[in-house]
């Protein structure tokens, strides 16, 4: 059950008919993995704690940069040449006292991955490292966790929910096949505005959590933003029975 100050504070989420109390318990049951707590982790891991997740991975080897500062709203200047992860667990843990915060300070590795991904329900996609992507990628599928997968670049985004618990689920290798040129682009090639990292980080953790709430997810579907034109558009996809990750 929930405490008097839960429901309260949670309030306005329980009311909603898809969440009520049982969803919030489950949230608060919940243990997500953050890959990357950059342009796309800062606000993900603001509103997943927001909602109550109770457990967080926060996994970035990375320090803060100068110009990091316009889109990664957690950090100031006085966080510069600390590490991404260690400044945002003090932080969020500072906002969110009830939510676990875990520090994962280094790359993840195969070995960090099939430790990790035994410990949660889900993992939240956001690094900007394409090598990375297909490590998790495969990591979730061997193991079975649900990938909410985001990216981001100029006034484009891109947002794939992949559930290797569902047969029928591609994967993000279905998308772009190692074999082929993947995309290679992010941020520091060719820029990005703040609010469209917001807005794919904010699907991403709508679908978080309603996957955690047992609520339905849209598969094989890529929603691709265009930030000029304020459209999302759907594209359907296919598993790939030649992928050599989740297929065959």
């Amino acid at each position: 059950m929930l405490s008097n100050q839960e429901q309260l504070k949670y309030s306005r989420q329980i009311m909603l008919t898809n969440i009520g109390e049982q969803g919030q318990i489950a949230l608060r049951n919940a243990k997500v993995l953050i890959l990357g707590v950059g342009g796309l982790g800062n606000p993900a891991s603001l509103y997943l704690a927001a909602a109550g997740v109770g457990t967080l991975f926060l996994a970035d080897g990375d320090v803060i940069e100068l110009s990091n500062l316009p889109r990664q709203i957690l950090f100031t200047e006085n966080d510069i040449d600390n590490n991404k992860a260690d400044v945002a667990a003090e932080k969020l843990q500072a906002q969110f006292p009830d939510t676990s915060i875990e520090v994962i300070d280094e790359m993840l590795d195969k070995e960090l991955c099939d430790y990790y991904l035994e410990q949660v329900d889900v993992v939240l996609d956001c690094s900007d490292n394409i090598q990375t992507r297909y490590l998790i990628n495969q990591a979730c599928v061997e193991h079975k966790v649900p990938l909410i997968v985001g990216a981001a670049t100029g006034f484009d985004g891109q947002q794939l929910t992949i559930d290797p618990r569902d047969n029928n689920s591609a994967c993000y290798h279905c998308l772009f096949p190692a074999s082929e040129k993947a995309p290679a682009n992010n941020c520091q090639t060719i820029g990005i505005m703040g609010p469209i990292l917001a807005m794919v980080a904010g699907m991403q953790t709508l679908q978080a959590i309603k996957l955690l709430t047992g609520n339905p997810v849209q598969i094989n579907q890529l929603n691709m933003l265009d930030g000029l034109s304020n459209q999302w558009q759907q594209f359907t996809m296919k598993k790939q029975k030649s992928c050599t990750v989740c297929g065959g």
